[in-house]
């Protein structure tokens, strides 16, 4: 009898060669030879996605997304192949499958697909030949039978879903780091581990530009209460839990976060009136366009500055969207800057304790860091700085609320 059905998602680092394919395979055989039925999900090895998107621009500067997702997905191919490969050495019954097969049916947004529902019935037939199942991640099938993608960090959530669909007990991302830290601890030293943090948390950390899990796979956790662990390949030491409740009570924040794309776009000299800011977000939304912190002026001379923040990828469309619209809205000009960066604290503590916006402006002012704009909720607050300033102002961030 099984002790558990467990999934177990390695990233392309942990995949990146022979060495690591076989350190990955011992894995997975130690958790099978416990009695645990074992789903595994796959990235593309290493800089493999990187290096198929510079081939595509050889041949077409402007491809279709739908071609692009054909080419993608074969990254994730050969990355299950090997380690199905790899486990079969080692004498274990295995067999790779691709998204289609392990029944991911997904929308027809190339390049960006949502998971409409996941079919684990091949799945579930393997397991119950004993076979370790490897999958791969990032994929999916539309209705048109056509391959899609599910963006990038698309394989944390492609785990998540076989999780949730298939009620597993526990779901462990693996990837270069041995766990969710306080900052990105390749550049804070003191960066601290947490044994602990909850879904709002981390999906707050992940959104704001911390890269250990995909936002997705943490909306998705939390939707069905599956239990994330989130720890590293290479070291095997414990890692974090990702679950609805954090014990780390104590802290007043549990983490500081940088994100470098992004940029601002200002609509300068707009009539101040009722019903123009609708007018120009609701526009951005029909696009596709998501906006993130939003300052307006205060109303001067019969006219408004409105500021707001976007992905870079999507400020060129943002900008001939407003300009197509500009004479229209009657804005004097807009203006936009790519040479900036999003630094944010997030915390389930900030709740309870005023002050901690005040702390955390303190410890820029120290370093002499100038803030361009401001966006709090309930756990986090943003500012908006200077990209040149976005390393200094993360070390003086943690430093005050973690130097003790």
């Amino acid at each position: 009898m099984c002790m558990a059905l467990i999934v177990q998602k390695f990233g392309g680092s942990s995949v990146k060669d022979a060495e690591r394919i076989n350190n990955v395979a011992d894995i997975v055989t130690s958790t099978y030879k416990e009695g645990n039925d074992v789903v595994v999900v796959v990235s593309a090895q290493g800089d493999t996605t990187d290096d198929l998107i510079e081939k595509a621009a050889e041949i077409n500067d402007k491809p279709s997304k739908r071609e692009m997702d054909m080419l993608l997905s074969s990254g994730e191919q050969i990355s299950a192949a090997l380690l199905a490969m790899a486990i079969e050495r080692m004498g274990y019954p295995v067999v790779s499958l691709l998204g289609w097969q392990a029944g991911f049916d997904t929308t027809s947004d190339y390049g960006n697909a949502r998971i409409k529902r996941v079919n684990a019935t091949r799945i579930e037939q393997e397991l119950d030949k004993r076979r370790i199942v490897v999958v791969t991640g990032f994929q999916g099938v539309n209705r048109f039978g056509d391959m899609t993608t599910l963006g990038r960090g698309g394989s944390d959530t492609s785990a998540v879903a076989i999780a949730a669909a298939m009620h597993a007990d526990l779901c462990q991302i693996f990837t270069d780091v041995d766990g969710v830290y306080t900052a990105d601890p390749r550049k804070i030293p003191g960066a601290i581990k947490l044994s602990s943090i909850s879904y709002d948390e981390m999906l707050e950390l992940a959104t704001l530009g911390a890269q250990v899990l995909h936002n997705r796979s943490v909306e998705m956790a939390k939707k069905y209460n599956i239990e994330l662990e989130v720890l590293s390949s290479l070291t095997r030491r414990k890692g974090t839990i990702v679950k609805e409740e954090s014990n780390v009570e104590k802290m007043l924040i549990s983490g500081v976060a940088k994100d470098d794309n992004i940029a601002r776009i200002s609509i300068l000299g707009v009539p101040d009136k009722p019903g123009l800011a609708f007018k120009i977000f609701s526009r951005l939304a029909a696009k596709g366009i998501n906006v993130d912190i939003i300052l307006q002026s205060i109303g001067r001379n019969g006219t408004k500055d409105i500021s707001f923040t976007v992905d870079k990828n999507k400020m060129d469309d943002a900008i001939a969207l407003l300009q197509q619209n500009a004479e229209k809205w009657g804005a004097s000009n807009i203006v936009s800057d790519d040479n900036v960066t999003k630094v944010s604290i997030v915390g389930a503590g900030m709740e309870t304790h005023p002050g901690v916006a005040a702390e955390m402006f303190e410890a820029l002012f120290s370093r002499n860091v100038n803030i361009q704009m401001i966006s709090t909720s309930e756990i986090k607050i943003s500012v908006l700085l200077n990209k040149a300033d976005g390393d200094r102002a993360v070390e003086a961030i943690h430093e005050k609320f973690f130097g003790q």
